[in-house]
């Protein structure tokens, strides 16, 4: 998800090895000195790269000041994610997800069952990729998709909460997982909390501001989780927080507070029934109109609100961000909020009230000063955490003015009276957390350089002065704040200890990096504490060893046995298994590289037992020769792509020159984050991928270079590649530019008929994006487009619905909608098989049109609701499904 993070954690393991290999001559000393002086440079050159601030810049839009802070966040190019599904207006009504839902779930099914090909466990230590661009040996160990949310008991279940992969329950303090919310809309997680009668709280929709975001469907309470699954009539109220982000659920007096993006509402902690109730939102001119299931308005529009509650004004979705609550435990109706975007704004701040109960305007904002922070526009994306008795408040503060610097933490706070007035007392800073033992030490990325993204605390419930706190690593207090120790490091890369054989190989464990949730509970009658991130769950003792350098040396994976497939896909390729039979299948994740899977038999099972990632940092888009799955086009991100002839199995590569694998990079003034990809499907020898250029060749996978490719068209400047295909040379790119929702603009090009040139497409066909592109294999004129986003009447123009597949029969001259029953759900890949039927991929489930026919039905039974990003047919005769958050899928092409 994070060009920043990612791109810098693939440096490292690249460039690391190559620095260790020119060394080697001089003896360890010179080894070290040359090791740092090139990661120094490389991380100079990529964070003020000029690509990347010119990209960021045409992705803010519109607002200067804000795209003048964001022209050095690399993060923003991640936003691309979430523009798919939010442009041109911005955000999602609510109802949407529960209307789709409704439509889906009374369509019919074809038949045949979905296999999950993915339920292995995944390696990324996997020995056979010690290749260039692998991330293997950093000592993350078996990792699954970001875990946004854990609570856990002391009789040793616990829960976990995928970014978009449901919750998972396990009863024996980790391991063992079962997916227990699959019956529900939304498999995104925002956050989970077991109450203090034992009932387990999800509430829908990922909080996190980052690009890979979802927004969600309500809050579900489950009375028994022991033993029960969640199911829709678990809905706590009704749609009044549909199409939200719930960052945190909060406890106090009877009520259950929820953290929104549209500010801080409020029901009671003993009941599903009822409406939840708006209780603050700081700035009401930008709410939207919301209403419950009867009809009865609980928030009316803002004057910056114009018709329809979907038609908001451009920056409407970050005016009324709640990013924590906390509820005093002496008195349950004083509520303090954090509240504000991680850019900053003029609302920011910490809010509170003594009695919620006397409406919007108890709520005050705080005088409070956090050291040298003034309770304004510098107070962003915040964090509370009170000790078990009251007697400490503890705060870890993001500050918007240094969101271009090295580190945007402004530090960790405790207020020892407990009280939000303070006075606060800050306990640690950057400096002193890098100074703990972490792995962040280069210039440029230093700790909570991503503190917009990464944050969790939590404080021991035996003890007020024991304190975990979560940025890209994990920090731990014992005293307070007087002395740290980074318990889970970035990675062992950079420490003395590492080495890229195993056997030589001293470090201990450290967990993935990027922290999202914590909770203590227990295993095996012990208290642990678990932690989860973007690479899944991990578990140490609550009172754990270190070792000298102050990392814990008693982590342990809660996700070795494979039995928690919460993985991001971006993508799917699959190609014959020259070696072992059946299919290789591999995919790009988000920050966990490519996974690659040997001998998939068509049934779903497969020979090799462990998955390994072959490349590192986030895994971007990809395409394999269906002759022999061991040629593989695997993109980074931002059309840095990689081609391999062996699958990229490699023991040890210390220098390009042993590398098993080549860059292929154009070198593009604007791709996408996650740019498109393709091999000719007539010709697998052909190529085509796209940024602002529309690049091909027919070299085949023999290149070595990107000299190779033919810049065959110009987008046009400001337009990005969104979609590729080809078949017999003959290609299909779909654009965006703007790409977000300041002026959102969509096109497409072609060289059907001829020379390569634009498309005037009709009104009928939605402004909207369009993320996917098929081609017909027995006629290279007739072509579909899928499109993204949930309709926006309003917004869209003349023509606008609620399509999301189109078709034209003469080179994109003319098209037709022909999503005839589809649901109104956001619709990210199309693909017709041999046989003429079509598959389509969305945010809800994967459709199928037989031949001949003009109604759809959902593709088989047994796949979980959630996103469905890329379909691929495969040469074992079954499709294959990539889903951001529950792994890759496959079932037999219908006849």
């Amino acid at each position: 998800m994070r060009t920043s993070l990612t791109k810098r954690r693939k440096i490292i393991s690249g460039t690391l090895g190559l620095a260790l290999v020119a060394g080697a001559v001089g003896g360890y000393a010179g080894r070290y000195e040359l090791r740092e002086k090139w990661l120094e440079h490389q991380f100079e050159a990529r964070h003020y790269n000029a690509a990347v601030m010119e990209k960021a810049l045409m992705i803010a839009g519109g607002n200067p000041a804000e795209a003048q802070n964001e022209s050095k966040e690399a993060f923003s190019i991640a936003d691309e994610f979430t523009q798919a599904r939010t442009a041109p207006s911005g955000i999602v009504a609510p109802g949407a997800y529960s209307a789709a839902f409704t439509a889906l779930s009374s369509m019919s099914h074809t038949a045949g069952s979905w296999h999950e090909v993915t339920k292995v466990p995944y390696d990324a230590d996997d020995p056979r990729y010690r290749d260039w661009y692998s991330n293997s040996s950093g000592g993350a160990g078996h990792v699954t998709g970001r875990v946004t949310g854990l609570a856990a008991d002391a009789l040793g279940h616990v829960y976990a909460a995928g970014a978009n992969g449901g919750v998972w329950r396990s009863s024996t303090g980790g391991g063992a997982w079962t997916p227990i919310a699959d019956a529900l809309p939304s498999l995104s997680g925002g956050d989970l909390q077991l109450a203090g009668d034992g009932a387990l709280w999800y509430a829908t929709g990922e909080a996190n501001t980052g690009g890979t975001s979802y927004v969600g469907a309500g809050v579900y309470r489950l009375a028994t989780p022991a033993a029960g699954s969640f199911s829709p009539s678990d809905r706590v109220g009704g749609k009044e927080l549909e199409s939200t982000t719930i960052g945190r659920l909060r406890w106090g007096g009877g009520t259950v507070f929820a953290a929104t993006n549209r500010g801080i509402w409020y029901h009671d902690a003993s009941s599903a029934s009822g409406d939840w109730k708006p209780a603050f939102y700081p700035n009401p001119d930008w709410m939207p109109q919301i209403t419950d299931d009867a009809g009865t308005v609980l928030v009316p529009a803002g004057s910056q609100w114009k018709g329809d509650s979907a038609s908001g004004p451009t920056n409407a979705a970050y005016k009324n961000i709640v990013n924590d609550i906390a509820v005093d435990p002496k008195n349950p109706k004083h509520v303090v909020a954090a509240i504000g975007w991680r850019s900053g704004d003029t609302y920011n701040g910490f809010y509170e009230t003594q009695d919620f109960t006397k409406g919007p305007s108890s709520w005050k904002k705080l005088s409070v000063v956090l050291g040298g922070i003034s309770n304004g526009s510098d107070i962003g994306y915040t964090t509370f955490a009170f000790s078990k008795d009251g007697s400490r408040l503890y705060a870890m503060v993001q500050a918007p003015s240094k969101i271009n610097s090295s580190s945007s933490l402004a530090g960790i706070y405790v207020s020892k009276t407990g009280s939000p007035n303070g006075p606060w007392n800050q306990i640690a800073t950057s400096q002193q957390l890098h100074n703990s033992g972490s792995a962040l030490d280069r210039k440029g990325y230093a700790v909570g350089v991503q503190a917009w993204y990464n944050q969790f605390l939590q404080v021991d419930p035996a003890n007020p002065d024991h304190v975990w706190a979560g940025l890209e690593e994990v920090f731990e207090t014992k005293d307070a704040g007087s002395h740290w120790a980074a318990i889970a490091p970035y990675w062992n890369f950079g420490f003395p200890c590492w080495d890229i054989s195993d056997a030589k190989n001293t470090c201990p464990m450290a967990p993935h990096s990027d922290q999202h949730s914590v909770t203590v509970g227990t295993a095996g009658g012990s208290p642990v504490v678990f932690i989860g991130n973007d690479g899944g769950i991990y578990r140490r003792p609550v009172n754990g060893t270190n070792n000298a350098n102050g990392n814990g040396t008693d982590w342990k994976s809660m996700t070795e046995d494979g039995t928690m497939d919460a993985l991001q896909y971006y993508s799917v390729s699959v190609g014959k298994d020259t070696t072992n039979g059946g299919v290789v299948v591999s995919g790009g994740l988000q920050d966990n590289g490519v996974s690659n899977l040997f001998a998939v038999k068509p049934d779903g099972t497969n020979g090799d037992t462990t998955m390994g990632s072959n490349f590192g940092g986030d895994g971007g888009d990809g395409a394999a020769d269906p002759a022999n799955g061991c040629n593989q086009l695997q993109e980074y991100v931002n059309l840095d792509i990689k081609i391999t002839n062996n699958c990229a199995l490699n023991k040890g590569a210390l220098s390009a020159d042993q590398a098993s694998s080549w860059s292929l990079n154009p070198g593009d003034p604007s791709p996408r984050f996650i740019a498109p990809i393709a091999v000719d499907s007539q010709d697998s020898k052909g190529f085509i991928t796209g940024g602002r250029y529309v690049y091909t060749s027919d070299k085949g996978w023999g290149m070595r270079s990107a000299d190779e490719w033919t810049k065959a068209f110009d987008l046009g400047a400001g337009h990005s590649a969104t979609a590729v295909a080809m078949h017999g040379g003959v290609g299909y790119v779909t654009w965006c530019g703007p790409c977000n929702n300041a002026g959102f603009t969509r096109g497409l090009a072609t060289n059907a008929g001829g020379s390569w040139h634009a498309v005037t497409l009709p009104d009928a066909v939605p402004n909207r994006f369009l993320a996917g592109v098929g081609i017909d294999p027995t006629n290279t004129q007739h072509a579909y487009v899928a499109v993204n986003g949930f309709s926006r009447r309003f917004t869209e123009g003349p023509g606008a619905g609620v399509g999301h597949v189109y078709e034209t029969t003469d080179g994109g001259a003319t098209w037709s909608d022909i999503s005839a029953n589809l649901p109104d759900v956001p619709a990210s890949s199309v693909k017709q098989l041999a046989n003429g039927g079509l598959v389509l991929g969305t945010d809800l489930a994967t459709f199928y049109r037989a031949p001949g026919a003009t109604g759809w039905s959902v593709l088989g039974t047994g796949l979980p609701t959630t996103t469905v990003m890329d379909v691929e047919a495969g040469p074992d005769g079954n499709v294959y499904v990539a889903t951001h958050g529950r792994g890759i899928w496959s079932i037999a092409a219908p006849q």
